[in-house]
């Protein structure tokens, strides 16, 4: 399959790559730099439909939309089809996404509880319920997330897929794990094929997948349109690169240099810092601050300085401190 471009109803995706939406993660600063290194779509962390209705002061700041990231789209959730439907008729009139899309794989307790994210899993009727009910109120294109099922008894995978492509829905994102294996065991791309072969508006496959070649397999091998790549990119947004050029060409490039990381990780750094302030921004990074040093040899203690870090500027002179030790580590091998 060619990494070319493909429609989201009206919505043009310049390739087949998607960053998939993770709670505290695909922010604004982050999504900006997914788009900076190839994404064709990116989404943003989910928002509660009651964060919504009641103009929650957090929420409000998560649904902000920067120019660098289109084409982007809003995730919401939530467990009452009165509310759900506020919600998405808030993003399509109030703010500047292209598209909206619903949660319906979310396995974690605190969402399930409320009737959201993966509950829906286990009624194909409730699906096309709220779904239909979502786009017969908006004029943005809608999409959706879930899962495979509910647990390994309970997998309504082609139902669930078909009841939401009746309700309307512009496309279906799969993630081939259940609910019940949150984020252990493996994707299962069989159900996932399945699932393509039932379906007739895109398809985006999700799990598993952490390479150019394991992408490659999910569009030519599961029969995706496109491939969502999700905790392969924290810390790692190179890898975006590395995919739409694997899809285009066949070539494979080189990993980034361990400055281009850094460099990489302060910019994603200084974007938060735009974003959330002057102490918030900090706090926030040191999250992700460990996933753009995995794999680098001997930054544990860096990986330990950032955690007690508190402002930009300290952590940016942890970051050259490292690079210039890096650098003389390396001179001494040559």
């Amino acid at each position: 399959m060619k990494n070319d471009s493909w429609k989201i109803g009206n919505i043009e995706i310049p390739n087949r790559v998607v960053v998939a939406p993770m709670a505290g993660v695909t922010n604004s600063a982050f999504r900006i730099i997914c788009k900076k290194f190839g994404a064709g779509l990116v989404v943003c962390e989910m928002i509660s439909d009651r964060g919504l209705m009641y103009r929650n002061k957090k929420t409000m700041t998560m649904i902000g939309v920067n120019p660098e990231e289109h084409p982007m789209s809003i995730q919401i959730f939530g467990g009452s089809k009165e509310t759900l439907v506020q919600a998405a008729e808030f993003i399509d009139q109030q703010t500047d996404a292209d598209i909206i899309d619903i949660n319906m794989g979310c396995p974690v307790n605190k969402v399930v509880k409320t009737d959201a994210g993966s509950k829906w899993l286990l009624d194909p009727d409730k699906i096309y319920e709220m779904a239909k009910a979502v786009t017969s109120a908006v004029d943005k294109p809608v999409t959706l997330k879930m899962r495979t099922g509910w647990d390994s008894d309970h997998i309504y995978a082609v139902e669930n897929a078909l009841a939401a492509q009746e309700a309307g829905i512009s496309a279906l994102a799969m993630h081939g794990r259940t609910r019940a294996q949150m984020y252990q065991g493996h994707s299962n791309w069989d159900i996932l094929h399945d699932v393509a072969n039932h379906i007739s508006i895109p398809f985006m496959g999700n799990g598993d997948v952490r390479t150019p070649q394991e992408a490659k397999q999910m569009l030519e091998e599961v029969g995706a349109d496109a491939v969502m790549m999700g905790r392969a990119v924290e810390g790692n947004p190179w890898i975006l690169k590395q995919t739409t050029h694997y899809l285009d060409t066949g070539e494979l490039l080189p990993e980034p240099s361990v400055e281009e990381k850094i460099q990489t990780a302060k910019d994603h750094l200084h974007r938060l810092v735009e974003l959330k302030g002057d102490s918030v921004g900090p706090r926030e990074f040191r999250g992700q601050a460990a996933y753009y040093l995995k794999g680098i040899s001997h930054s544990a203690r860096t990986r330990a300085a950032l955690n007690n870090a508190d402002t930009e500027a300290e952590m940016n002179a942890i970051f050259d401190q490292f690079v210039e030790k890096q650098a003389k580590r390396a001179a001494r091998m040559a």
